[in-house]
């Protein structure tokens, strides 16, 4: 069987800072960047997730993850209202 990736959106609990990343378990890998197993995200923990989507194949996911990054993707989540 197939991994299910997912793309999820962290935010700083204290700064306004968010993070995009994926993950085969983001549950996991919240706890790694809490605590502070990832570079850019030890500087502002603890973090938590405010959105994520499971999309599957690891390809898709990246892309989706990239986006997500992106201005359009920024929008996107402005419009959720969730940054």
């Amino acid at each position: 069987m197939q991994e299910q990736y997912s793309v999820y959106v962290l935010k700083s609990v204290n700064e306004q800072k968010i993070y995009v990343g994926m993950a085969i378990n983001i549950f996991e890998r919240l706890k790694e960047h809490n605590r502070g197993k990832s570079k850019y995200t030890k500087a502002f923990m603890p973090w938590e997730i405010i959105y994520s989507e499971m999309i599957g194949n690891s390809e898709v996911t990246r892309r989706r993850e990239k986006y997500l990054k992106s201005a359009a993707g920024k929008n996107f989540l402005r419009k959720l209202k969730i940054i």
